[in-house]
């Protein structure tokens, strides 16, 4: 069955790539013991890796450390290439709570080598997505509480505030790169937290004024 839709209000949008941020927050980046980046470090999920509300995540056998990293979400509503960044949020159509698991085990045994993450970020199930909201419901985009919880504990907790690199750039410096298209959604970096998940556990992801995300692991 193909899952890389997400829903929009009454609208089902196909999703089309998945641009995401690396250590966006210093903290994030500190506690994983890497070194704060002087500009965005961008990765590619596969859109089959999508999964919604109520689903499940599923452990690979591959991996035995697999991690949740809460996020926001972007969803393109129209081609960027070459976008100031005065102009960059023109492109947004909406906002959501999306959970970027990675297979932490696998992703280092990749970055000491030298290694792309592909793997350890791409299996099936690895990107929970919540339903989006429009553009307009969000006020101020670098003004958000972001939490992450695990059988109702609090694992991360933090702001978008926090972001070395806000939404607009970010946007910016991606259309530089490649060209974004309606569709495609950008994962702007998780808060410090990040904690192995284990099966059995039911997490629950959400972000200020967008909404919530709650899914299980198996």
């Amino acid at each position: 069955m193909m899952v890389n839709w997400i829903r929009l209000g009454e609208d089902t949008v196909t999703v089309g790539k998945i641009v995401c941020l690396g250590r966006n927050y210093r903290a994030h980046a500190q506690e994983l013991g890497n070194p704060v980046p002087q500009e965005p470090v961008i990765f590619l999920k596969p859109s089959s890796s999508i999964i919604h509300d109520g689903d499940s995540i599923i452990i690979p056998p591959r991996s035995q450390d697999v991690h949740h990293e809460v996020e926001l979400a972007v969803l393109i509503g129209k081609e960027a290439r070459h976008v100031d960044r005065a102009d960059a949020m023109d492109h947004v159509r909406g906002w959501g709570v999306l959970l970027d698991m990675t297979a932490r085990d696998i992703q280092s045994r990749a970055k000491d080598k030298g290694l792309p993450w592909s793997v350890a970020k791409g299996f099936d199930t690895f990107c929970p997505v919540s339903d989006f909201v429009e553009r307009n419901v969000v006020n101020d985009p670098a003004d958000l509480s972001i939490r992450l919880e695990v059988n109702g504990e609090v694992r991360q907790d933090g702001s978008t505030a926090h972001m070395i690199f806000p939404v607009d750039f970010i946007i910016h410096y991606i259309s530089h790169i490649m060209t974004l298209y309606p569709g495609d959604l950008i994962a702007t970096g998780t808060p410090e937290g990040v904690a192995r998940v284990d099966p059995g556990d039911r997490l629950l992801a959400s972000v200020e004024g967008v909404g919530s995300l709650s899914v299980d692991v198996k």
